[in-house]
């Protein structure tokens, strides 16, 4: 009996490499990525880390966790740029076009991040976990952005036989 090996549907193949771009986060909170797609092809992708050239928390411990900032509040005291950021800000550092395109991120973005996706113009965000800021939800629905939850985390790769 002949099994054939399940293949992943586009949305799910596109939220794995977003876990797969997470693993190089340097923060030591959480590991998010970020894939940027339009009509099946990758434009860009981010992770969360420090500003080109400087320390990371890797190196200088995390600030938020010696100040007791609870997830999800004054995202300002980060030495991080965020996944979405760096996916947004790769397109324009190199030329890509993201307008209308659909964001894979782990994570769902924090109001200033939803509010960069909007005027990106980037058209759909498909995400795995919430964090406990929804603000990006009014934003979202006030200019009429599709959001979806796509459960992955959990995922094998396993080997053809």
């Amino acid at each position: 009996m002949d099994s054939k090996p399940s293949r992943p549907g586009w949305d799910e193949y596109f939220m794995k490499l977003a876990w797969l771009v997470a693993e190089r986060a340097t923060c030591l909170r959480h590991h998010v990525g970020a894939v940027v797609v339009k009509d099946k092809r990758i434009l860009t992708t981010g992770y969360n880390g420090s500003v080109v050239g400087s320390q990371d928390c890797l190196a200088l411990g995390c600030l938020r966790n010696k100040l007791q900032i609870p997830s999800g509040q004054r995202q300002e005291i980060c030495r991080a740029v965020h996944a979405e950021q760096n996916a947004i800000i790769q397109g324009g550092y190199t030329g890509v076009d993201i307008r209308g395109s659909t964001l894979y991120c782990t994570h769902s973005p924090c109001s200033l991040c939803a509010r960069m996706i909007v005027n990106a113009g980037i058209r759909k965000i498909l995400t795995d976990v919430e964090y406990p800021d929804l603000s990006y939800k009014d934003i979202f629905g006030g200019v009429g952005i599709e959001f979806a939850v796509l459960k992955v985390k959990n995922f094998l790769i396993a080997p053809l036989l």
